[in-house]
């Protein structure tokens, strides 16, 4: 799926190059603060956990709707991924005991969002931006061996600044929250693997990240 989604970013930006001259490609590093996830089905069905922070990349391509004035829009179609981890305890059977599992979990987002700028001097340009999209889990208990993946509707906010050091080139300073409805599952994800031994219940994610990158502007 990464490799797929970093293809599909190349063809796009490839295709955009070739056939017009208002577009973006942007570029993200950001760290994602700590997540705590539960879900309390029953004495016998819940779990607790925190998804790990850790770096996060990722890119975007983004074309630039023609306006004349100081204020402008983009669509930008975006993937990111993210490698960490998620300590957690749960119960999954009738006898209540608790049990404790540090899940692997690779996250992957693909989203398509609205960019708004408005520019405040020619090196100063803030922004705001919504989008919608994708989220890609893939899980595996490094106790039992075994692993599973879902794909969940996933939402982000964001807002920042571009920094131009040159009229192509700016430098991205950012903050943004990222959501997965109802992502987390027990019986999805958190369990011992075996059959029918999974934590009922379903929490969403709620992710703050602080980051940036780079903006190179084809406009």
């Amino acid at each position: 799926m990464k490799k797929l989604s970093i293809f599909l970013l190349i063809i796009i930006g490839a295709t955009l190059s070739s056939s017009a001259q208002n577009f973006r490609i942007n570029g993200y590093t950001n760290y994602v603060f700590d997540d705590a996830v539960d879900s309390y089905y029953s004495n016998s069905a819940y779990f607790n956990g925190t998804i790990k922070g850790g770096f996060q990349w990722g890119a975007g391509v983004e074309y630039m709707l023609p306006t004349q004035q100081q204020k402008s829009y983009g669509i930008e179609l975006s993937y990111l991924h993210q490698d960490t981890n998620a300590p957690t305890d749960y119960v999954s059977d009738i006898t209540g005991q608790i049990r404790h599992a540090d899940f692997d979990m690779k996250l992957d987002f693909i989203m398509l969002g609205a960019n708004g700028y408005m520019k405040v001097n020619p090196k100063v340009e803030p922004y705001f931006g919504l989008a919608a999209g994708v989220g890609i889990f893939n899980v595996d208990n490094p106790v039992s061996g075994t692993g599973t993946n879902a794909t969940k509707f996933s939402w982000a906010l964001k807002g920042g600044a571009n920094i131009y050091a040159t009229p192509k080139v700016a430098i991205k300073v950012q903050a943004a929250l990222l959501s997965s409805v109802q992502a987390v599952g027990g019986s999805l994800y958190f369990g011992t693997g075996g059959a029918g031994a999974g934590a009922s219940g379903y929490s969403s994610m709620l992710q703050f990240i602080l980051g940036g990158g780079l903006t190179f502007n084809f406009e």
